[in-house]
């Protein structure tokens, strides 16, 4: 029986299961988005998110910890010194998942996997666009009955002074 065992073996041996984790979390640091299956996204973001924790705190200890974890020395050098500036004031919660459909091949659920404050796209201080109108747009009715009355109202004030 399995009570109470909740972690997701991916159908790998454990040796296999962390490499593979680990290269994931290397390719999702250096390149700041991945595309992979819904289950592996959600046993990487588990794997990186207390990886990133770790390196708000820059110190010779939480490097070797995290390079421990990861075993790319460029990946850790990029955590520390970009991703790890830019998450300072984050709490928690620095990936996000984007599910895209499913896979041609096998019907696998495919998903995005992205750090969260390197998504331009989806950043809260965006500029909004005026919308432009085109030449033939006209003005709506509940637009144009309020300009009308308008324009009557002198016209009766001049009649009634007569």
């Amino acid at each position: 029986m399995r009570h109470n065992k909740k972690f997701n073996h991916l159908g790998r041996t454990a040796s296999h299961r962390n490499a593979m984790l680990a290269n994931m979390a290397c390719s999702l640091i250096k390149h700041k988005r991945i595309t992979t299956t819904v289950a592996k996204a959600k046993a990487l973001k588990k794997f990186v998110e207390p990886l990133i924790t770790k390196s708000k705190n820059d110190t010779t200890n939480s490097r070797r910890v995290v390079f421990s974890n990861l075993q790319d020395k460029y990946a850790v050098t990029e955590l520390f010194k970009e991703i790890s500036v830019k998450i300072a004031d984050r709490p928690g919660g620095y990936t996000r998942i984007i599910k895209t459909g499913n896979r041609l091949g096998d019907n696998a659920e495919m998903c995005f996997i992205e750090l969260v404050d390197y998504n331009e796209n989806m950043a809260k201080d965006k500029t909004v666009k005026k919308a432009t109108r085109t030449r033939r747009s006209k003005k709506s009715s509940a637009e144009a009955a309020p300009v009308a009355e308008a324009a009557e109202a002198p016209v009766a004030e001049e009649q009634k002074a007569e």
